[in-house]
């Protein structure tokens, strides 16, 4: 995103009232990402990043992996970083072209769709629980191995045990652990994630 001096006083209040923290530098960089998106400081004891989460999903991002999302507003929120970095193409579940199901979603039988088609991208569930328990249920059937999923969905039912299973996966994955959770915050953790991908990959793109 670009950065103003409104932006920088924001971060630095939130800097201040975070204070020590036992996040790496670039976990803490989502962190306030979100914090910043939400002004919800509570995020900073929710988020949770599995092992090797930040680097698997910035090396995907630096190989033009494809992205999937749930929800337009999900690939609203990550346009201008994705197109102003490593132009990686970016998908919506709800928009995919599939034949209606009767038994699923929408957005659940457009993510498993597009998640066949790009079994190794990169996937971010921000509201539909449906589309996360799809993308679970193809992981747990080795259909698909992601190289990041990042899920925040809200719900008060399965999600819950959908992230749980996402956790218990090999799959890097970024989540809250919590039933809050909405398409703005994963998309300020896609933002995050981006911006430090650029930093790391980004001049040898340019050189």
């Amino acid at each position: 995103m670009e950065w103003h001096v409104t932006d920088a006083q924001s971060l630095a209040i939130i800097d201040a009232q975070i204070g020590d923290h036992v996040f790496s530098p670039a976990e803490y960089e989502i962190v306030r990402r979100v914090i910043y998106a939400t002004a919800d400081f509570e995020y900073q004891s929710l988020i949770r990043f599995s092992e090797r989460a930040l680097q698997a999903g910035a090396a995907a991002l630096a190989a033009r992996a494809a992205i999937v999302v749930d929800v337009p507003m999900v690939q609203t929120g990550i346009a201008y970083d994705v197109q102003n970095t490593f132009a990686n193409p970016v998908y919506c579940s709800i928009e995919a072209l599939t034949r209606p199901q009767p038994e699923k979603t929408r957005a659940a039988w457009g993510i498993e769709t597009l998640a066949k088609q790009y079994p190794e991208g990169i996937f971010i569930v921000g509201q539909a629980q449906t589309a996360l328990t799809a993308l679970v249920d193809l992981i747990e059937a080795e259909e698909i191995q992601p190289a990041l999923i990042i899920a925040t969905p809200v719900g008060l039912m399965d999600v819950e045990d959908a992230k749980k299973r996402l956790q218990d996966s090999l799959v890097p994955n970024i989540t809250i652990d919590s039933s809050k959770g909405n398409a703005v915050v994963a998309a300020a953790i896609a933002d995050g994630l981006i911006d430090l991908a650029w930093q790391a990959y980004g001049q040898n793109r340019n050189g």
